[in-house]
């Protein structure tokens, strides 16, 4: 079945005027150009704050202004990395979350760049993103904190699975994604020790075995080409995924595995691999 953001043409990348941005724009292009997608560049100017004392219309002013430059800086250093890739730029009123949320319901895929902060730090910080976006995006998002590992040879991508939907469908874009780059495909499911054994402990590694193979059975078929293996890891899951991930190109999860609480938007394995992996992160919602 095909996921609903297939149909959609762009990739979307938030631009942050105050910070560096060439990190994240550099991946989306680079997937824009092997794609063959065209790229919109988004900026969001914040509403201005109470004016009752003060009026707020020249620093808004100045805040459009600036913004469109950095739009501008943005734009040109694309097609200077990628002639051929048709970029867009819209300067858009309003907090950036919001924003780019709304951006990437019509999106192919949406492009953050990230901070690392630290979990409180980034829930309360009035100018979070990666977490709201990540949690409401209709399309897989992508947060570059560092950047993909391009030495590693064979260079190789993680995917994360743990018999979720959601999983599954981290899996199928896990494997389009590595046939894309020519990569190998390392799909890895983690084992943590419960507190109280109810069967031996082979029988549950044999399970996590057997997972692993019906997981990829059929798109190791439909992407011959993709050099694939099977890890079954032993420890935290967040830790052990961030672990594998060390010289990955991207590490690809879904957005919601098991165990959460009903309503939760994030799984807890997402939170934590958003600020403990240093590699590009590709959370993938079900389909």
């Amino acid at each position: 079945m095909t996921a609903p953001w297939e149909g959609a043409r762009d990739i979307v990348v938030g631009i942050d005027p105050a910070r560096e941005w060439h990190l994240p724009l550099a991946w989306a292009a680079d997937e824009a150009h092997r794609r063959r997608l065209p790229l919109r560049l988004l900026l969001a100017v914040p509403p201005q704050h109470d004016t009752h004392h003060v009026d707020g219309t020249p620093r808004q002013t100045a805040l459009r202004r600036a913004g469109a430059e950095r739009l501008a800086q943005a734009q040109d250093w694309v097609r200077n990395r990628h002639p051929e890739v048709a970029v867009t730029t819209d300067l858009l009123g309003g907090f950036a979350a919001p924003v780019l949320g709304a951006a990437a319901r019509d999106a192919r895929m949406a492009v953050l760049g990230s901070r690392h902060l630290s979990r409180t730090a980034e829930f309360l910080s009035a100018g979070s993103i990666v977490v709201p976006v990540t949690a409401q995006a209709r399309c897989p998002v992508v947060v570059v904190g560092d950047a993909e590992h391009v030495t590693q040879q064979p260079p190789y991508i993680i995917a994360g699975i743990d018999g979720s939907a959601s999983a599954n469908d981290a899996l199928a874009f896990a494997f389009d994604e590595a046939d894309l780059r020519g990569a190998a495909l390392r799909i890895a499911c983690v084992w943590q020790r419960p507190l109280i054994m109810l069967d031996d402990e082979e029988v549950a590694l044999r399970a996590q075995r057997t997972l692993l193979a019906e997981a990829s059975a059929g798109l190791a078929d439909k992407y011959p080409d993709v050099h694939v293996t099977h890890e079954v890891l032993t420890g935290h899951p967040v830790e052990e995924l961030a672990r594998a991930a060390e010289h990955a190109l991207a590490v690809v999860v879904g957005r919601r595995g098991r165990g959460g609480y009903t309503g939760m938007r994030l799984g807890s394995v997402v939170h934590g691999l958003l600020h403990r992996a240093h590699c590009p992160v590709i959370t993938v919602p079900t389909g």
